[in-house]
């Protein structure tokens, strides 16, 4: 009942958050408005009242241990409706945006990285370790049974009774949900050696595409309408996909805890997380303008990945500013940056010797945004905050950058 009431909490304050800022006509991502609002609370609450700040955190704690315990799954829609945003896109360009991803996504991470410990060199602040942060429990395996049975029993009734629930992707939604998590709890079962090169998101995604294309055989619909139930992106009719994503406002709220456990650390490395985090963007920004231009890859779509390594909201956002981008390849760009970061940060860290965790929060979230931060952080709980602030820095500040009619005009003027 704990945790069904906390978590209640989080979405009932995300759902009003999103209300008052759609009242008010205010693109900005309400979650993040909301988790510094959270944030600062904390540390209000933490001068005056000890106590109480400690027995807000203490009432929470199972929403945002919930919320740890699942945090990449939340981030897997994008991923696994991406056939169906990149279908159109001609073969030589898709390989560009590609590389420019993959290149871009490995510059803007050791660019940040490498940044922040330039800076703390530079203005001297000492590390010190981190908070001890709990780790989530393992999957046991009557949890994987219990969903395998939900998946087996939902796809057999879909089959049968495609029109149950009323609409069809209300009936599909049972078992592409089951198919999403089992394959989460299966791909985080697997050996780290594994998961270094094969991250559970990669198996939750493949678990979800590969049930959605044996439906679409046996039912002879085929895999595109399918994958068109799954993310519905409609209240009154959601998908799986649909049913994941509304928790990613709660997910950015719980950051604010993570954020305040660690708050010695934000406090005393302020000056490497701004100063990383900015430049980082810049350079992510204007390196993606150059290098479509150099490999010749077309200006409109040149313009609509140039918030790769930004969270997809913001992102959106971002590229409506721009009247000749397509906002589906911006989605499908940011979600291959999000993949390629979840499946390589960690040993691209170890690689380059990255080892402290706040360079490596830094780097992750300022480079492959949240799908790398629930990567990471999954793995490194203690470099949690530190992707935090950055992840939400970062959005924010390209944001404002891109909200500046003469850096619009200059970064069309890089694209040519």
């Amino acid at each position: 009942m704990h945790l069904i009431v906390s978590v209640g909490i989080f979405l009932a304050v995300d759902l009003a958050l999103n209300k008052a800022f759609a009242a008010a006509a205010i693109k900005f991502p309400s979650a993040l408005f909301g988790m510094f609002c959270i944030f600062s609370v904390l540390l209000i609450l933490d001068s005056t009242v000890p106590s109480a700040a400690m027995a807000l955190m203490k009432f929470f704690e199972p929403a945002y241990m919930f919320i740890h315990r699942w945090l990449p799954l939340f981030y897997v829609p994008y991923l696994v409706v991406l056939p169906l945003s990149v279908k159109d896109i001609p073969a030589s360009s898709a390989i560009k945006i590609s590389l420019i991803v993959a290149g871009g996504w490995l510059a803007t991470l050791c660019v940040a990285g490498f940044t922040a410990i330039a800076i703390r060199k530079a203005v001297k602040t000492e590390m010190i370790d981190a908070e001890p942060m709990e780790r989530p429990s393992p999957f046991s395996s009557t949890e994987v049974w219990g969903w395998t049975g939900v998946l087996l029993i939902s796809f057999v009734a879909a089959l049968f009774y495609p029109t149950a629930l009323g609409t069809q992707a209300r009936t599909c939604l049972p078992f592409l949900l089951a198919s999403t998590v089992l394959g989460y709890m299966l791909g985080s079962g697997l050996p780290s050696s594994v998961k270094m090169v094969f991250h559970p998101i990669i198996c939750c995604t493949l678990s979800a595409e590969l049930t959605a294309l044996a439906f679409g055989w046996l039912s002879k619909l085929g895999l595109e309408p399918i994958l068109g139930f799954y993310l519905t992106k409609e209240s009154s009719n959601p998908g799986a996909g649909d049913i994941l994503m509304a928790f990613l406002g709660s997910v950015i709220l719980s950051f604010a805890f993570s954020m305040f456990t660690q708050r010695k650390l934000v406090k005393r490395h302020a000056a490497e997380i701004f100063t990383s985090v900015i430049i980082s963007t810049v350079f992510s920004l204007y390196s993606t303008a150059l290098v479509g231009r150099l490999v010749g890859l077309e200006p409109s779509l040149t313009v609509s990945i140039l918030p790769r390594c930004i969270t997809v909201a913001l992102a959106l956002s971002i590229v409506s500013l721009f009247e000749v981008a397509n906002s589906s390849i911006t989605a499908a760009a940011v979600v291959l940056t999000g993949l390629v970061g979840a499946n390589f940060v960690q040993a691209t860290l170890d690689k380059i010797r990255l080892r402290d965790p706040i360079a490596r929060g830094i780097a992750t979230a300022s480079s492959a945004h949240g799908l790398g931060t629930a990567a990471l952080s999954a793995k490194e709980p203690e470099a949690l905050p530190f992707c935090a602030i950055a992840y939400a820095l970062n959005g924010i500040f390209g944001s404002v950058l891109c909200s500046i009619p003469l850096v619009r005009q200059s970064l069309l003027a890089v694209v040519g």
